[in-house]
């Protein structure tokens, strides 16, 4: 049997999603409660004829290109958001990159918290909701967090006495403890290759 290509099997994959042509990217530093600043990258959409929910990622590697005239190349889950119209969120976390502080690995939660100086990922999360609703328009009050691994954790540390407007979070395959599974100590020592 003969097979013949038709116009309809055309394998031409689809254009990748222009970013710049649907959204507006603004940088910003966002002050914590203990006045730490967290670099916060916001990409939100040119058509304000309608509300939008924030999706926010926190990420220890880096939320880059940093500049307001530079856009990444997206991402298939990236283009996904951004094709659904969402105000997308990328903060590097404390410590790391472009903002300030102390990074901590897999930072413990603080249940108390008495002074502005008690903070965790939970605050960090809290404080930059905040921050969006009160700074970016056009937005309908809700937010939701997702992460992959690493990003997965803050996802995950994020949600523990959560804000309000967090109406959903995904924290996939998020690393818990450093110690399980020797992933990053054997028997309780450091792996110097790791």
């Amino acid at each position: 049997m003969l097979l013949t290509e038709s116009a309809d099997d055309d394998q031409t994959p689809p254009a990748a999603y222009d970013s710049r042509e649907h959204y507006t990217k603004y940088e910003h530093r966002i002050r914590m409660r203990d006045g730490v600043r967290l670099f916060t990258s916001v990409l939100v959409p040119k058509d304000a004829s309608t509300t939008y929910p924030f999706m926010i990622i926190r990420s220890p590697f880096g939320v880059g290109p940093y500049g307001s005239d530079e856009y990444a190349t997206a991402a298939v889950h990236t283009d996904t958001f951004l094709k659904a119209g969402y105000i997308w969120v990328r903060q590097d976390v404390r410590g790391r990159t472009m903002s300030e502080g102390a990074f901590t690995h897999v930072t413990p939660h603080r249940p108390e918290k008495r002074t502005s100086a008690d903070v965790d990922e939970s605050t960090d999360t809290y404080d930059t909701v905040e921050w969006l609703l009160q700074h970016v328009p056009n937005h309908n009050g809700r937010a939701g967090l997702w992460g992959i691994s690493y990003a997965g954790f803050f996802t995950a540390a994020g949600i523990i006495d959560t804000h309000p407007a967090i109406k959903a979070a995904s924290p996939q395959a998020p690393v818990a403890d450093l110690f399980l599974d020797d992933d990053w100590y054997h028997g309780g020592a450091f792996m110097l290759a790791a």
